[in-house]
Formats: structure tokens, sequence, C-alpha cells
């Protein structure tokens, strides 16, 4: 039997967490389903799945599905001020499987960079020991209009 704080941290953790140094949780996959619905990023359809991928693993760095921003769709992130250039070896766009999603969400330099962008922004906090985020109130009613995300769907309670 689950207590009733374990029940609201594993909730929280679903919602919105960080995944290493990016976005992930129900967040990160809307914000992935988003940049994939307005044409921002190509390359695939978000979903993860087991029988094509070979070498992906849960809340691994992917490789079975290449991911494109084109210069038009850069130049509409930085229009935001999203900072969309390369950074030496790393990828600048790279995905990962989402452990309680099983889609995929936006990692990479364009990943990382986004997270601390809500950050900034004042869209998202961290929750003091956890990996778990806190979506603020100007984020539930910016995320929409910004980037195309369904808040809502983030917002509900699985």
């Amino acid at each position: 039997m689950q207590s009733l704080r374990e029940g609201t941290n594993a909730e929280a953790l679903r919602r919105a967490r960080t995944c290493y140094d990016h976005l992930a949780g129900r967040l990160g996959v809307a914000l992935m389903d988003a940049l994939l619905a307005q044409g921002l990023l190509e390359g695939g359809d978000g979903t993860f799945d087991p029988d094509r991928s070979t070498r992906d693993r849960l809340s691994a760095p992917g490789w079975d599905v290449a991911y494109v921003l084109s210069d038009e769709r850069r130049a509409r992130l930085e229009s935001l001020g999203v900072d969309c250039s390369g950074a030496g070896r790393r990828p600048l766009i790279r995905y990962c499987v989402d452990w309680s999603e099983q889609r995929h969400h936006l990692a990479g330099t364009l990943g990382a960079r986004l997270l601390g962008w809500f950050e900034d922004e004042g869209w998202v906090t961290r929750r003091s020991g956890s990996r778990a985020l806190t979506i603020t109130d100007a984020g539930a009613r910016q995320m929409g209009p910004s980037f195309g995300v369904d808040i809502a769907g983030v917002l509900a309670v699985a």
C-alpha cells in the first residue's frame, strides 16, 4: 500500500520532472508532441515502438529516430529567446524514451536549453530534494500560446 505522500510524489514526477538536464514526464512529452505538431521538429511522431527499436531503452538517449530542426524552425524558436546554436560534440537534438509515458521527450542541447528557458521565464520551478518540477501559474498560462503545449493534459491527474 502506498502512502498519500508517496502517491503525491509519484504523481508529481509523472506530471513534470527533469531527466538529467531536460524536461520529462507528461510535460516533456507534451512539449515534444507540440513541437512535432507545429512542424518545429521533424523526423518522427514521438512514439516509442519497442518492435522497431533495437538499441533504445527507457530513459536512455534515443538512436532509432533522427529529429531535425530546419533553419526556418530554428529562427522561430530563437525568436522566442531559445538558443538553438550547436554546442560542441553534443547533439543539438536527441530524444529519450520517457519511462512514465512510454513516448519520446526532447533531450540533447536543445532539450537542456528549453528546460533552462522554462526556468528563466518562471514557468517551472524545481522541487527541493526531488527531480519533480512545479508548473507555475505563469507556465500554465503561457505554455499553450507560446509552444502549443496541451497544459490541461499535463495537469490532469493520471
